[in-house]
């Protein structure tokens, strides 16, 4: 019988095997947001300052997890090109030696996550807040390791095509998330209220929830390739493998840091400029879901198709037109209700409502680019090809977009305008290098791991 994982299909068929990989991704995603926006909603209550400090930890941690996320993304071909050879025992190799390869990041990443005090200090933080924003990223390094194999066991279920045990891992996630910020935020059942730091601790207790029930899940997949950890450990295998996913961990920290700072140059132009700034930006990442969802199924289906040494230029091209034709639909959005869909944000505050609508015209060419950019990304992670379009990603983005942008806001007088003119730029540049890069590696026949 014919593995479907495997199989060359028509264009109707690609577009199936697609959209199957994909909303699986998509719905774990937003699971991921659901968290961040209850533990938003839930610190509230404890006013402004909680949620700023708790605003503050969390970049501060994030901006540690990113990497790792980054280099769990970057094992996609891997993975899907030792389960398209159906090799499940050297993917089985490769997954214990990414365990090994996180083992060694963990200790840095927890080492940051205790230098958020003198971190956030020296980056100019409100005095008032630092103390309970250190003290929320410390508690968060607890949980460092159960992230770690989460990302892991995940990146080694989606390369085997499995997306769907770590959308019903987050579906437990949030409830549990609900609950342990009832418990410990407020103090329930003779628990004393703990505030923010409940918070984070419950965050913690999730994190390792999710990390055991994705192992329940998938016991007989993680199981039987338990004997592999015997032959997994080898420094220049090891080395191998970090060469191919390091280089995505850097590549997703340097995007990410880079809208990071964008939020501190806007910062230059007051709170308003913020506030308008992150309503536009967390809209922008409610649509980004869904090209990101595409974008892992096209790193295990084109992984999967040069495994098994079959062609993949109609997934890789099926896929980058999948994610372009959905955020087309969201950039309309943008450009004909702006003022509407920033009210949904901030019905209260009309001067970000006006900042925000301001800048979504601009959002709607930001998204285009955006999707065809992390889509095409998932195709050459998927085809092996991870170097090339990581420089490619960091040049756009810090030697091209922010620059660029700094120089409109504040040199050419376009304002807030200016920044997202060179973010813009940036996803722009990116997404045609990244277009160029599919050709070639299509034309190459991709970079298969052995």
């Amino acid at each position: 019988m014919v593995d479907p994982a495997t199989e060359e299909i028509d264009l109707r068929g690609e577009l199936t095997r697609l959209v199957s990989l994909a909303w699986p991704v998509v719905l774990t995603q937003l699971g991921f947001m659901g968290m961040g926006v209850v533990d938003t909603m839930m610190v509230g209550r404890l006013g402004g300052d909680a949620i700023a400090a708790t605003a503050l930890g969390h970049s501060w941690s994030f901006a540690a997890l990113i990497l790792i996320i980054g280099v769990g993304q970057g094992l996609d071909p891997l993975f899907a090109q030792a389960f398209g050879a159906r090799d499940p025992d050297r993917a089985g190799r490769e997954m214990f030696r990414a365990f090994w390869l996180m083992g060694l990041m963990c200790l840095p990443m927890v080492v940051h996550h205790n230098l958020a005090a003198p971190g956030l200090t020296l980056l100019g933080q409100p005095a008032e807040l630092v103390d309970r924003a250190s003290q929320y990223a410390s508690i968060l390094s607890w949980c460092v390791p159960a992230m770690m194999f989460f990302v892991v066991l995940r990146q080694y279920l989606q390369g085997k095509g499995q997306m769907r045990p770590a959308m019903w891992v987050l579906v437990v996630a949030n409830v549990v998330n609900i609950a342990g910020n009832e418990v410990l935020i407020y103090g329930r059942f003779g628990i004393p209220e703990m505030g923010i730091a409940g918070c984070a601790w419950s965050t913690v207790f999730v994190r390792i929830v999710m990390a055991v029930v994705l192992l329940v899940l998938s016991w007989r997949e993680f199981s039987s390739v338990i004997p592999q950890w015997r032959e997994s450990f080898s420094w220049s295998e090891l080395l191998q493998q970090a060469g191919i996913a390091v280089p995505v961990g850097l590549q997703t920290g340097f995007e990410v840091w880079a809208f990071q700072a964008s939020i501190v140059l806007m910062g230059w132009f007051g709170p308003t400029a913020i506030a308008g700034h992150v309503v536009a930006i967390n809209m922008c990442s409610v649509s980004f879901m869904v090209p990101l969802g595409i974008s892992a199924a096209a790193s295990t289906r084109v992984g999967n198709l040069i495994g098994a040494r079959l062609e993949f230029k109609r997934a890789a091209w099926t896929s980058i037109a999948m994610g372009g034709l959905v955020m087309t639909v969201s950039a309309t959005l943008f450009v004909l209700i702006p003022e509407y869909l920033a009210l949904l944000y901030s019905p209260n505050d009309l001067a970000v409502v006006a900042m925000a609508t301001s800048l979504l015209p601009l959002a709607a060419f930001f998204q285009l680019f955006d999707g065809t950019q992390v889509v095409a990304f998932g195709v050459l992670r998927g085809a092996g090809d991870t170097r090339v379009p990581s420089l490619a990603s960091i040049f756009g983005f810090w030697f091209l977009g922010l620059p660029a942008g700094a120089g409109l806001a504040f040199g050419l007088g376009f304002g807030p305008r200016g920044i997202w003119l060179g973010l813009t730029l940036a996803l722009a540049s990116v997404a045609f290098l990244l277009l160029f890069r599919v050709r070639y590696t299509i034309a190459r026949g991709g970079f298969p791991v052995e």
